[in-house]
């Protein structure tokens, strides 16, 4: 009896463990991202109205030099976007094993990072024809008298590289075939952030893509770029690879885009040029290696801070207005840092529109009443700022105008976007007319966009700028 007991247990021990190893391949392949990404291709992109892109923070793909964003990805991207009639949203991403789990979650639609098209990652993404040509460089110093002078003299070196770029394989390939016992080191960090590292004689050696080596030589006399490890190969943007149309619409853009005037400009300007794209990129008001804004940050900090308000905010409102130029003046003739008209400079108190303290605070007591005005009906901060915004544009009457709407409407007047909705239409007589309009016409679709380009541009020193 104890016999067929313990068969019996033998049997379904067995049962289990086969059944065990049978699930656990099922477990794993879910955790497969790129099996199933999500479903979200260019008409739906269009619906929705705005592109999210994925860039890297660097002297050539994207950066912010004086409040404005640059960089050659981002300008290509903004030129794309602007021919679909949608918005661009930039992501700042630095781990590139992660970027590829955000585009197939649908985090984001596109990623430009100068990406070589691998045998590994075709599986996660489908590949655009190609932006530009780039091969990847050994930085050294060169004031020990003893640079290396070929990949052999590689051998038994450390070499730092950037997670998940295409470094370490290219310099495994090599230490395989001419057994260098080298040791390669993968850093959660960018190129310039490595380039700084070689200069300042953290590390020994790394790895870039050589128009960011080329930049950096230009005033570090102390590195060598001269040893190249790979070839020049073609670097595009990867789209997920259920997005056909995405892929197709973007490969027919960048045809067309290489045969214009304006594409040599942009890479003269970012490539060719490299006494600019350096003094641009390693400037304090850059965000690669400063963590300024403009010369009146402390100003606007005093302010933002009386708003109760993220300094970067009330500085991303300043660059819309006036691109810090305190003398900037309007066509309706509005000054300052803010942009006041005269009628709103005098309410507030500002006698010297060119003062940029003066100014900046004639401003945020503007900005102030305006956020009294809407704090009862739009209580939570982070919508009511959009309120404001809007109002600072347009006027807070066309605002409520269009809040009024919503409310006879149904809608839920707390949210932006139900607002927003009627204030794009404020130039349509069917609008303008309702008898709850006290304003009258209005360019509404231009403040929402306004609003847009603000928070855009907020999230985007809030990624690049420490608080």
């Amino acid at each position: 009896m104890r016999k067929v007991f313990w068969v019996k247990y033998l049997f379904l021990f067995i049962f289990l463990a086969l059944a065990g190893c049978k699930e656990q391949p099922e477990r794993e392949r879910q955790e497969f991202f790129w099996e199933n990404p999500v479903h979200f291709d260019l008409e739906d992109i269009k619906r929705r109205g705005y592109l999210r892109v994925a860039v890297d923070n660097s002297s050539t793909s994207y950066y912010i030099y004086r409040g404005r964003r640059m960089g050659y990805e981002f300008e290509l991207l903004r030129l794309f976007s602007r021919e679909l009639g949608v918005q661009l949203r930039v992501t700042v991403a630095s781990d590139l094993d992660e970027v590829f789990r955000m585009l197939n979650e649908g985090a984001v639609d596109i990623i430009a990072i100068n990406l070589e098209k691998t045998t590994e990652r075709v599986r996660y993404a489908a590949f655009t024809q190609s932006t530009h040509t780039l091969k990847t460089v050994l930085v050294q110093r060169n004031d020990n008298g003893s640079t290396l002078k070929s990949i052999a003299d590689l051998a038994g070196k450390t070499v730092h590289v950037r997670e998940g770029a295409v470094y370490k394989q290219q310099l495994m390939q090599w230490n395989d075939n001419l057994e260098l016992g080298m040791e390669i080191i993968e850093e959660l960090a960018d190129s310039e952030a490595l380039v700084n590292a070689v200069v300042q004689r953290e590390i020994d050696y790394t790895v870039v893509d050589d128009d960011v080596a080329l930049v950096n030589a230009t005033y570090y006399d102390n590195i060598d770029v001269s040893l190249e490890i790979s070839e020049a190969s073609k670097v595009g943007w990867a789209v997920r690879n259920n997005a056909p149309d995405l892929l197709n619409e973007i490969n027919t853009w960048l045809s067309n885009h290489k045969k214009t005037e304006l594409a040599a400009v942009l890479y003269e300007k970012y490539f060719l040029n490299k006494k600019n794209s350096y003094f641009r990129s390693n400037s304090p008001f850059s965000s690669i290696s400063g963590n300024r804004i403009s010369i009146f940050d402390e100003i606007i900090m005093k302010g933002a801070e009386q708003l109760g308000w993220d300094w970067r905010l009330l500085a991303a409102l300043v660059f819309k207005e006036s691109r810090f130029d305190t003398a900037a003046t309007s066509y309706a003739g509005a000054t300052g840092l803010l942009q006041l008209m005269p009628v709103t400079l005098e309410r507030f108190g500002v006698e010297d529109p060119s003062d940029p303290h003066q100014s900046l605070m004639g401003g945020v007591n503007y900005l102030k009443y305006l956020d009294q005005y809407w704090i009862k009906r739009v209580p939570e901060v982070n919508e009511r700022i959009r309120f404001i915004l809007a109002s600072y544009n347009v006027g807070h009457g066309h605002v409520e105008d269009s809040w009024r709407l919503a409310l006879k409407a149904g809608n839920d007047t707390t949210l932006w976007e139900n607002v927003a909705a009627y204030l794009e239409q404020k130039s349509d007589p069917d609008i303008y007319r309702d008898p709850l309009v006290k304003s009258g016409y209005a360019k509404g679709h231009v403040a929402v966009r306004y609003v847009d380009e603000v928070i855009s541009l907020y999230e985007s020193y809030k990624v690049l700028v420490s608080p």
